[in-house]
């Protein structure tokens, strides 16, 4: 499995965990990094364990094809002084070194493919993280600005239905109604004070017309009793 896989199926496993505990995002974002720079260490080190076994396949190759050199000049030696069962046995013993140097060699090119691979999904990791830790980055921005929004609706008063501007308009009601009853009733009052005067007007014509009728009656009567008293 490689590394990528095995992150993916990590990375599933814990995000799974936090989102089925309410987690919030950033959080999530920061288990995930966590997760992935582990993968990361994990990587260097598995690519370094490749590098290296690289490295002892290739020594391996070399040494068995010195050794092959090595045993192809002892046959010679051997054949040159006579002893031909010794020279066969160096060269079956050259053959064998040349046979497992071959076998090393391939194992160093299937090992290379592999280091190649494992440095191609190391670097690949290398960008998921940066890629994370920008949108980490916006994600904390794109956070902060809900939090401020949702600051702000809450203390403005828009977040509740029915809140702050309903109770304004109920207060504006109440007071546009005390304003039309104190306007009723001083019409009233000045209807009322209107009515007083002209009673008033009234009642001074009836008291003028009483005193008219009365100071007539007087001074008829005064008249009167004047003409009787010369005629005796």
């Amino acid at each position: 499995m490689s590394i990528l896989d095995r992150l993916s199926r990590l990375l599933r496993a814990n995000v799974n965990d936090l989102i089925s505990r309410a987690e919030d995002p950033a959080k999530i974002i920061d288990q995930a990094l966590l997760d992935m720079r582990s993968a990361y260490a994990e990587a260097r080190t598995e690519v370094a364990d490749a590098m290296a076994q690289n490295a002892r396949l290739t020594r391996e190759s070399g040494t068995n094809r010195k050794l092959a050199e090595e045993y192809e000049k002892k046959a010679e030696e051997a054949l040159r002084a006579g002893n031909e069962d010794l020279a066969r046995e160096a060269l079956r013993r050259s053959q064998n070194h040349k046979d497992l140097a071959r076998g090393f060699e391939e194992q160093v090119g299937t090992q290379n493919a592999t280091v190649d691979q494992l440095k191609t999904q190391l670097r690949a990791l290398e960008a998921k993280i940066d890629e994370m830790e920008s949108r980490k980055s916006l994600l904390a921005a794109r956070q902060k600005t809900a939090q401020a929004g949702a600051t702000l609706e809450r203390v403005s008063g828009f977040g509740k239905a029915g809140g702050a501007m309903d109770a304004f308009e109920d207060m504006e009601r109440k007071v546009l109604q005390m304003e039309d009853r104190n306007q009723a009733m001083t019409q009233l009052r000045q209807e009322g004070d209107l009515d007083a005067q002209l009673a008033d007007l009234g009642r001074d014509r009836e008291l003028d017309d009483a005193f008219a009728a009365l100071k007539a009656r007087v001074q008829g009567g005064q008249n009167s009793s004047g003409q009787g008293g010369s005629q005796s």
